[in-house]
């Protein structure tokens, strides 16, 4: 496979987003279903580009997440089978990007609730960044990751180079960001950036064997063990916040609870 093709296919994303009036372009959707709640990219045609007006879409999305006590685990998908993102338009790199895609993946990283990026598709640019906001990745077989930051003459934001450093390391981070090469669904999982690689039958069981295994735990244990995980990853964590926050749940009325029913079996 020429390793130009990734590339030729970032570009055809571009070009088509460049030819598409807005007015014919579907924002991304919300549903909520019980504990699950899915953020679904809705441009297919495009290859599943971010609008610039998505970004206050999707972060008002995440508060309605939030608000909705009965949500265990946020879903992000897109529509089709070929690319799951392209990330930021790129004929609009230029006039329009400002920090606003970039607030929209961090609130994605830290929404409360775990994260589950079901890759459809394959990523490119802007979109391998959106997946890597989520806890969990679960792509389908035949995928493919590339990023052209550099071949375009961009340095990359910030966060996406620590999410990438923390998450993957440095050592798959530079080959990555630096040659621009193009990762197939094997190597992407075996740097990590897959959590799981199936057949595309075996996606709707795969989801919800971790829908339902996160839905069993206490939600606010859930969110809290994300929190501190994801703290000692940016080393921001202190041991005091997590004596403070294991204390907490060991008097918390919804661990008793848990605990007596145990106990009563």
């Amino acid at each position: 496979m020429s390793a130009a093709r990734p590339q030729e296919e970032a570009r055809s994303a571009a070009r088509q987003g460049e030819g598409t009036s807005m007015n014919h372009s579907s924002p991304p959707s919300l549903q909520i279903e019980g504990p699950v709640a899915t953020i679904t990219l809705r441009r297919p045609a495009e290859h599943n580009r971010i609008d610039p007006d998505d970004p206050k879409v999707v972060l008002g999305f995440l508060e309605e997440v939030e608000a909705e006590p009965e949500v265990a685990v946020l879903v992000v998908t897109g529509e089709g089978n070929r690319t799951f993102c392209s990330g930021y338009t790129l004929a609009q790199i230029g006039s329009r990007l400002d920090r606003s895609f970039e607030d929209m993946l961090d609130r994605i990283e830290a929404v409360k609730v775990p994260t589950l990026c079901v890759m459809n598709g394959s990523a490119y640019g802007g979109g391998t960044d959106l997946a890597m906001c989520c806890d969990f990745r679960i792509g389908v077989q035949g995928i493919r990751m590339f990023m052209p930051a550099a071949r375009f003459g961009l340095h990359y934001y910030p966060g996406g180079l620590r999410r990438f450093v923390t998450r993957l390391g440095p050592a798959s981070t530079k080959k990555i960001f630096l040659t621009g090469q193009a990762l197939q669904a094997d190597e992407m999982l075996r740097i990590g950036f897959l959590t799981e690689l199936v057949d595309p039958a075996e996606v709707f069981c795969t989801v919800q064997s971790y829908v339902e295994a996160i839905a069993q735990g206490e939600h606010e244990a859930v969110a809290s063990m994300k929190l501190h995980i994801d703290q000692l990853a940016q080393g921001t964590w202190s041991e005091e916040r997590g004596r403070l926050a294991y204390e907490r749940s060991l008097r918390s009325s919804a661990t008793a609870s848990r605990l007596a029913t145990l106990t009563l079996k």
